[in-house]
């Protein structure tokens, strides 16, 4: 038996006695900005310095996400996508970031970070290349993981291109968990483990297995600026296809992927619309925009505190889609701590005028005999005191979203 082999399954053999995720780690969905949406596989940084994959990106946003209420606002990492190395693997066997690119090294840029309150994340693949064909991480599993966690890197993203079948995925992804925890326990900085792996395994993916090695895992199609990508998600969501909801919580989140808010393809209220609905379904929030410019109302409402209460709920409950309407109006409904609940009207279509959102809170479930406190979630209006027998009315645009909490009057 070859050594990789053997060390595999002595790895396997000790998680099946162990508690896996143990790292204290997204006890509410992670915040942070990741690299993909918005900048992709720029390298043209002759042409192109500002927005090229480079460490002068990484840092300038950084800067941005520190002194303009990102950061402040739950905002922690900044995450590193496909791009960053080297296409080969140093005489070592070590990943090595583009010296051209990243002239500091990614320690140095990890301290940059860590100067600013923010925390790194990188990107890896459990395959044979990454997505974009640089070096992957299969065979290599723990040596990366102790080269990441030498760095002083805080987050791993670990794709799933190349990967090869489910029993690779499934065995490459808790093993990785292993030697990140192995790694981490020598440094003392747990590292976020963001994997792909549901979105590569479909609908043979044992969730319940992915819940206890990942804290977050991408489980559906890469976004786009663009409504249809949003909503797409947001329907997929709707449809809990796979029964992927039930294992969300403390730990271990359902990714829909990047917020794509601040761009070039989605109007004022579809913006709304894709905040609210990440909101709402206990989503990591990592925004893929350029925040050193971006217009201010995109601005203002990634740093709502009032939406992003409601996605850092400590509950951690993802919302349910209550019904779903032929006219394209939805009902959404997420459990919240003190005995309240966030109440979703959605207006997936673009045909024509506003909508009226109209049902009694009993038909939403809502039955407490005292009633209920409701709030307008955007602008945090109260709007008054509802008894399970009251009308609540909501005018939503086209691709539009209302958010109002619930708040039980206690008898």
């Amino acid at each position: 038996m070859r050594a990789v082999e053997a060390l595999v399954l002595l790895v396997l053999q000790f998680l099946s006695l162990t508690a896996a995720l143990d790292n204290g780690l997204a006890r509410t969905p992670p915040m942070g900005w990741m690299q993909w949406q918005r900048f992709r596989c720029n390298l043209n940084c002759k042409d192109d310095p500002d927005n090229c994959i480079s460490e002068r990106l990484f840092m300038q946003i950084a800067d941005a996400m520190a002194s303009n209420g990102y950061r402040d606002a739950g905002y922690q990492y900044v995450s590193i996508d496909d791009c960053w190395m080297l296409p080969e693997r140093g005489p070592d066997g070590r990943l090595q970031p583009d010296p051209a690119r990243f002239p500091s090294g990614i320690k140095a840029l990890a301290d940059y970070i860590h100067s600013k309150g923010l925390r790194l994340g990188i990107y890896a693949d459990m395959g044979l290349h990454t997505c974009k064909l640089y070096p992957g991480s299969k065979f290599y599993l723990q040596t990366d993981a102790e080269t990441f966690a030498s760095w002083g890197v805080d987050m791993l993203k670990l794709d799933c291109c190349w990967a090869g079948g489910l029993e690779d995925l499934e065995t490459g992804y808790q093993v990785m968990e292993f030697f990140l925890n192995q790694s981490t326990r020598v440094t003392n900085r747990p590292i976020l483990y963001a994997c792909s792996w549901p979105a590569c395994s479909g609908s043979q993916t044992k969730y319940k297995l992915v819940a206890q090695h990942c804290n977050m895992w991408r489980n559906f199609v890469d976004i786009r600026d663009d409504w249809s990508y949003v909503y797409n998600t947001i329907d997929f969501y709707g449809n809990n296809t796979y029964g992927f909801r039930e294992v969300a919580g403390p730990g271990n989140w359902n990714d829909p992927d990047e917020l794509s808010i601040g761009n070039f393809g989605l109007s004022e209220d579809q913006e709304r619309a894709h905040f609210g609905m990440w909101c709402m379904m206990a989503s990591p929030m990592f925004m893929s925009n350029d925040v050193r410019h971006i217009r201010k109302s995109s601005q203002q409402l990634l740093l709502n505190k009032n939406l992003i209460a409601i996605n850092q709920d400590p509950l951690g409950i993802q919302a349910y889609r209550l019904s779903k309407s032929s006219n394209g109006m939805e009902t959404w409904i997420k459990p919240m701590s003190g005995s309240r609940y966030a109440i979703a009207a959605l207006l997936s279509n673009d045909y024509g005028s506003p909508v009226w959102f109209t049902s009694t809170l009993a038909d939403l479930g809502l039955n407490a005999t005292a009633g209920y406190r409701i709030t307008e979630a955007f602008e945090n209006q109260f709007m008054g005191k509802y008894l399970p027998s009251d009308t609540l009315r909501l005018l939503v645009n086209p691709t539009g979203i209302q958010i109002v909490v619930a708040e039980t009057i206690q008898q």
